[in-house]
């Protein structure tokens, strides 16, 4: 069994530990707990793991978020993997901090991430992981507050989350999509 995680975010040292790149840091938890390492490749930087018998690649894209889907549809055609056996893992302003939700599949919610992977299957029949980062920000400020750091207040909430996403990879690669959504859609 092989499954392709994918943890959206945009590359370059000004987006580390900002709320847009959760689905970095969910990748990056997941693959440390593994005892993996990234490298870069083609669109992405790429990490193969195994955990109870299944193969994970695991991909942070290199194409900055709005081209996710390039990245997500040439790991998913070079490694033979099914759609649904991709997890997309990515933030969401609807939801308050720290909440997790677990989709077969869905609008885009106006996600620049998520609208491109669509738009590159040409369906929204995939699974994702929405991490909530909460809208705690004044009107207009949107795109700041999405690419603003995590406040030290929200850190502990922020870290719960991200182990907590891990688990949710574990479940749905062993138990399967359904059981995972009942366990952590709470």
């Amino acid at each position: 069994m092989k499954f392709l995680i994918v943890g959206l975010g945009n590359i370059g040292a000004e987006y580390d530990a900002t709320r847009h790149n959760i689905g970095f840091d969910v990748a990056d938890s997941f693959v440390i707990k593994n005892s993996g390492t990234f490298a870069l490749d083609r669109h992405a930087f790429v990490s193969e793991v195994k955990w109870k018998g299944r193969t994970f690649v695991v991909i942070k894209p290199t194409t900055y978020m709005n081209l996710s889907g390039k990245a997500a549809k040439y790991w998913m055609d070079k490694e033979k993997i099914p759609v649904e056996n991709m997890l997309v893992i990515v933030d969401d302003l609807a939801l308050p901090l720290g909440t997790l939700r677990l989709r077969a599949s869905g609008s885009d919610a106006g996600h620049n991430g998520l609208k491109n992977i669509q738009e590159v299957l040409t369906h929204d029949k995939y699974p994702r992981l929405r991490f909530g980062i909460g809208n705690d920000y004044p009107k207009g400020r949107q795109v700041e507050f999405v690419l603003g750091k995590w406040k030290p207040s929200e850190m502990d909430a922020v870290k719960d989350g991200i182990l907590r996403s891990v688990d949710v990879i574990e479940c749905f690669a062993t138990q399967g999509l359904n059981k995972a959504q009942n366990l952590f859609n709470k």
